[in-house]
């Protein structure tokens, strides 16, 4: 398979990929806030994403098992293509006004389904690409991915004005029956059929998984990758629910912050790669923290009755938000690559990333609590005391980082 075709391929992977996450991220809150659910509710909902969180517990099954027939990563990926279009079928007819619960079990279920998928897309990557290839397959990954995200949390939900809510999962429906199509055709060669990894043996793995953690410097790198994120995820996830509260309408907020945040968050990602390369990471990390405290000053202004609620005034505070927050991740992935002990690459690295989407997950969840007990004024500035307080890490970070880190772009981000 040449380059362009496997490019093509794992782009339109991570897209679909994306488009369960975009929803729950950028437009489930304001729905939920426009069906009346309570600020503390929608901060709860978060733990939807959980299994995001969680796939480092199956991932040697989906690593080890499938069909060397029909193909080894096929056999994942082909049918949990087909579950997540049949939940976003099921999903059409359950509006968060009538039949909430089950809305919420089956967004659930397409983040497992998603979670899975991303194992086995993740391992067919790894066997597809080749040394010289491994820059454009990163950067196929970030753009199907966030892609994904827009589409999902931003453009259906902004044609669900004139196509409704029942457009709006069958067109995801859609697009995931179309790329399962794609993949079905998609032939794996012998070699990546027949691939057995030989991993470790589980106590080997453990043992040099607390060996990494007892490393001079571990706790720190820990505290800095499950943090960097906390006031950031804070102001984003009350902010849909604030628009609400405001009198915005619904398509209007999908548009402004799933649409724009999204494809700034993306162009984000890449100035976060290119940063990355240039600069030594921390330094890189550095740049980006300081510079997205800067948007998240004017989003608390917003909230605090300083600037008017508009599109004038919301899309220029999100955009800049979403920019340098994916200028960050990317950075912050690099580093997390850079800290991997090779020798258990997969589990290791899938243990930092859980501690990222753990630290992320903790102020998804209580940002709701806050906002009810305060206002959206309160959680907004302690957003910015949080992502200030963050560049206080890097002091100690600069003795475990190391002189002379320079990685290239890093994985997909969400």
């Amino acid at each position: 398979m040449n380059s362009p075709r496997k490019l093509a391929l794992l782009s339109a992977l991570y897209f679909v990929q994306g488009l369960p996450f975009g929803f729950q991220a950028n437009a489930l809150p304001n729905y939920l806030r426009a069906s009346g659910v309570s600020l503390t509710g929608i901060g709860l909902a978060s733990a939807l994403a959980l299994p995001w969180a969680l796939k480092a517990f199956w991932a040697p099954a989906v690593d080890r098992l499938g069909s060397e027939h029909f193909g080894r990563r096929k056999s994942w990926i082909v049918p949990l293509q087909l579950a997540m279009a049949a939940s976003c079928c099921v999903a059409a007819f359950l509006p968060p006004n009538g039949a909430l619960t089950p809305l919420l079990v089956i967004i659930l279920l397409l983040n497992l389904f998603a979670a899975t998928q991303d194992i086995a897309v993740d391992g067919l990557a790894v066997e597809l690409l080749g040394p010289g290839e491994l820059g454009l397959g990163n950067a196929a990954q970030v753009v199907g991915y966030k892609l994904g995200m827009l589409t999902g949390g931003g453009l259906l939900v902004a044609a669900s004005r004139f196509i409704g809510w029942q457009g709006l999962f069958l067109g995801m429906a859609a697009l995931c029956l179309a790329v399962m199509l794609a993949t079905y055709r998609f032939k794996e060669t012998a070699a990546v059929a027949r691939a057995v990894i030989e991993a470790p043996k589980l106590k080997e793995v453990l043992g040099r998984m607390l060996a990494a953690l007892r490393l001079p410097g571990a706790g720190w790198l820990l505290l800095f990758i499950g943090t960097y994120k906390l006031g950031e995820v804070l102001a984003d996830r009350m902010f849909g629910p604030f628009l609400i509260d405001a009198g915005i309408e619904q398509w209007r907020v999908g548009w402004w912050l799933g649409t724009w945040g999204t494809v700034t968050s993306l162009l984000g990602s890449v100035a976060g790669g290119l940063l990355a390369m240039r600069l030594k990471i921390l330094r890189a990390i550095g740049i980006a923290a300081l510079l997205r405290v800067l948007p998240l000053i004017a989003q608390w202004m917003l909230t605090a009755g300083w600037f008017e609620v508009s599109a004038s005034t919301v899309i220029p505070i999100t955009c800049a938000e979403h920019f340098f927050g994916g200028m960050l991740t990317t950075a912050m992935f690099a580093l997390m690559m850079s800290k991997v002990d090779r020798r258990i690459g997969a589990t290791h690295y899938t243990v930092l990333a859980s501690v990222e989407v753990i630290g992320k997950s903790i102020t998804g969840l209580s940002s709701g609590w806050l906002a009810d007990r305060t206002t959206y004024a309160t959680v907004n500035a302690v957003s910015v005391v949080a992502s200030v307080a963050f560049l206080l890490l890097l002091l100690p970070m600069r003795k475990v980082a190391g002189p002379d880190e320079v990685v290239v772009p890093a994985q997909r981000v969400g």
